[in-house]
């Protein structure tokens, strides 16, 4: 057996080294901040919170304070919907805690954001856009081009 000095000073077998070792430097800064935690939340939110909280709700950030312990959750919310997120925080930190099996989450900021408003507004543009291009495609000489941009038009103006 061949033995190995790696920078850290320890020695090991070579081919057996700790599973510490093997992870790549951000990832392990990612683990030490319980970035797990956070992954985990989000990956099991809509199971975790049902319906009405994930259409509305999800998780933006985790920030620790001791540890493993006592963490603030900030969770972006439409905008209209933060009265019902807001009477249902402690239902929220009550079921992340007990998914995790002790008090991660002892806090719960909200964040509003506008999903509605920046919709409508691009809707608006593009219903004005076909009517200026309605001309342009009857000009194009090709049949199946011509015929697509049309169906495309009438599609956009649908929606």
């Amino acid at each position: 057996m061949h033995y190995k000095q790696n920078k850290q000073s320890r020695s090991y077998v070579q081919g057996l080294r700790p599973f510490g070792n093997t992870l790549p430097r951000g990832l392990k800064g990612i683990l030490k901040k319980n970035g797990y935690n956070y992954s985990e939340i989000i990956s099991k939110w809509n199971m975790l919170m049902g319906k009405d909280i994930s259409s509305c709700a999800y998780p933006k950030s985790i920030k620790m304070k001791n540890g493993d312990k006592n963490g603030t959750l900030v969770v972006a919310v439409k905008r209209g919907d933060e009265i019902n997120v807001e009477y249902s925080k402690k239902q929220i930190i009550d079921k992340i805690n007990s998914y995790f099996g002790y008090q991660l989450i002892n806090e719960i900021k909200l964040q509003t954001f506008n999903s509605d408003m920046e919709k409508s507004k691009n809707k608006y543009n593009v219903r004005k856009i076909p009517k200026n291009l309605q001309d342009k495609v009857n000009q194009i000489k090709n049949e199946n081009i011509k015929n697509s941009l049309s169906e495309l038009l009438k599609i956009i103006k649908n929606d």
